[in-house]
């Protein structure tokens, strides 16, 4: 059974930092890409970033391009989304997913979610 657990959200102010982590299990993950969205209060599911876990190939929206930066540590299996210079703008709840194919962006390529992790930036 394949579990992501997100876990490192909570509530920061505006120019401060946070760590998200997904821990990954269930199965081989090498062949999937990992993705972190978000979903803010009333809005869509948006891309943040991912990863491929086989040559770490990585991709970011452009809103978070230069301030995030996602990264996998094999060994644990888990995807990490290290958040820097947070803004207000940046408050949701954020989630982690798992697929295979190309296209990165769209979550109907993702096939496992996790729970989700609250992020709130306080200006």
């Amino acid at each position: 059974q394949v579990q992501l657990v997100e876990s490192g959200g909570g509530l920061v102010q505006a120019g401060g930092s946070l760590r998200l982590s997904c821990a990954a299990s269930g199965r081989t993950f090498s062949n999937y890409k990992m993705g972190w969205f978000r979903q803010a209060p009333g809005k869509e599911r948006e891309f943040v970033a991912a990863i491929r876990w086989s040559g770490g190939s990585t991709y970011y929206a452009d809103s978070v391009k230069g301030r995030f930066t996602i990264s996998r540590d094999n060994a644990k299996n888990t995807v990490y989304l290290q958040m820097n210079s947070l803004k207000p703008e940046d408050t949701a709840v954020y989630y982690c997913a798992a697929g295979v194919g190309t296209w990165y962006r769209i979550i109907s390529e993702y096939d496992y979610w996790g729970q989700g992790t609250q992020v709130t930036v306080s200006s």
